[in-house]
């Protein structure tokens, strides 16, 4: 019971006080057409809870306005993601949702009904209200996902179900928790009153009007105390539901058939990929950033099956280079010729979906629980695979960056410092496993200055 009024103790304090104000105020004004008092209200919603026409009055409203705001919520979806895609869509569509969100309740009631009967009005009022809303909040969330993270899904061929769950889902949170709770609540509103003018049989909003016609104050604040607990209970109802999504955690899936797709390339393909056949070739690359050279002319071969070594200092290059690889830039001149081969990379970042586990960050390019485990366990504790990423330590993490890139597998898997943030005993483990998985690849790895290097040095 204490825990009960540390917790709620305020807040019924809080409306026990307006309650009382609200009676002082029914005694002051002593007219209870003006103003009845909270036990006349209570009466009168007791007196109309127990007719059977209650419920259907207000599960109709609810099955309008619903209607309204589901039919909202999932066009403003969809028009938010087909115009982070296409910018034109979104060009023509800025205005129409500016009038949209411009153009008063009472314009759009005095429109539809015009154009339509009454029984419709409170859909169409509240879906104009739900719109905008949902689709500006879901387009500004696409703008702001990690770019970093796209650029990983990119290069390793997460498929579009494992993008949307575990990267679009936790980036459009922050963005549509605030716009779903205030499009339940308006669509609430603004359904009500568009009943109210059109009155259609059996609507919260024609009870509100029949009593407003017979001067039952009483009556029309007992309908409004519906209202209000109808708008809050689907705020609540709607709230958990989208937790609930929030928190579910479907199983991964595989790119096409099972096997990671082939990127394409900017050179020849069809050139015969087995052990120690070229797989990567790099003809006259130059890239430049703002007038200032990076890469000139650069041009050498790669094969399956050895490991080459970037040693150059911090700035000369290196990741610039493996970017162009990755199909992440375009060279300025020359070809980066892939032969059909795939691309799998460590990137420089551990590029890490923060909120899930390590398990799940791995099962996004692999598509296989089992799989995933069984490479994880060879640089990570089992009881750390199941701990959301955020908790792990920085080494851990670029455990699972390693984990992550060496499971998708590639012909050619690019490793950007690799090492960072690991000790002796753990970047052991790490340079045996890369070996290991890496032994039918061609593996580039950028290093330090002075870091020990093996087989091949480029």
């Amino acid at each position: 019971m204490r825990a009960f009024w540390r917790k709620y103790g305020k807040k019924i304090a809080a409306a026990a006080v307006w309650l009382l104000i609200w009676q002082l105020g029914t005694v002051l004004v002593d007219n209870r057409i003006l103003l009845a008092g909270p036990g006349e209200t209570l009466l009168a919603l007791a007196e109309r809870v127990v007719q059977g026409s209650f419920w259907l009055t207000v599960g109709c409203s609810l099955l309008r306005i619903g209607s309204g705001f589901l039919a909202g919520l999932a066009l403003g979806l969809l028009l938010a993601a087909a115009s982070s895609r296409f910018s034109l869509l979104e060009e023509l569509l800025e205005p129409f949702m500016s009038l949209l969100k411009a153009v008063p309740v009472a314009s759009f009631v005095v429109l539809f009904l015009i154009w339509w009967r009454s029984n419709v009005l409170a859909v169409a009022v509240s879906f104009c209200i739900v719109l905008p809303n949902i689709y500006v909040n879901t387009l500004e969330g696409i703008r702001n996902v990690d770019r970093g993270l796209l650029e990983m899904a990119n290069v390793l061929d997460v498929p579009t179900w494992n993008r949307f769950f575990y990267i679009y889902r936790p980036a459009l949170k922050p963005y549509l928790d605030s716009a779903v709770r205030i499009s339940v609540g308006m669509s609430w509103k603004s359904g009500v009153a568009a009943e109210v003018i059109g009155t259609p049989a059996l609507s919260v909003g024609e009870q509100l009007y029949l009593s407003k016609i017979y001067l039952d104050t009483a009556g029309v604040l007992a309908w409004t105390t519906v209202t209000v607990l109808a708008s809050v209970l689907c705020e609540k109802a709607v709230l958990a539901l989208w937790e609930r999504f929030q928190r579910w955690e479907p199983r991964c899936r595989a790119a096409g058939d099972g096997s990671r797709a082939v990127r394409s390339g900017t050179g020849k393909q069809g050139q015969p990929a087995g052990k120690n056949s070229l797989v990567l070739r790099l003809e006259q690359v130059s890239k430049s950033y703002e007038g200032r050279a990076v890469l000139r002319e650069v041009t050498s071969g790669y094969e399956k099956g050895r490991i080459y070594y970037f040693r150059t200092p911090s700035g000369s290059g290196k990741t610039t280079l493996f970017r162009l690889i990755a199909g992440l830039e375009e060279p300025d001149q020359g070809r980066v010729c892939t032969y059909g081969s795939r691309i799998s990379m460590v990137f420089q970042e551990d590029r890490l979906c923060e909120a899930y586990s390590a398990l799940v960050n791995v099962d996004m390019v692999t598509g296989d629980r089992a799989k995933s485990r069984e490479h994880l366990l060879w640089l990570m504790e089992e009881e750390d695979l199941d701990r959301p990423c955020r908790e792990l330590s920085g080494g851990m993490k670029r455990r699972v960056a390693i984990v992550r890139a060496m499971a998708a597998g590639g012909d050619v898997i690019l490793l950007d410092e690799p090492y960072t943030g690991l000790d002796r005993e753990s970047r052991s483990r790490a340079e045996g496993y890369i070996r290991r998985l890496g032994a039918d690849s061609a593996l580039l790895i950028a290093t330090h200055i002075g870091e020990e290097t093996a087989e091949a040095e480029q």
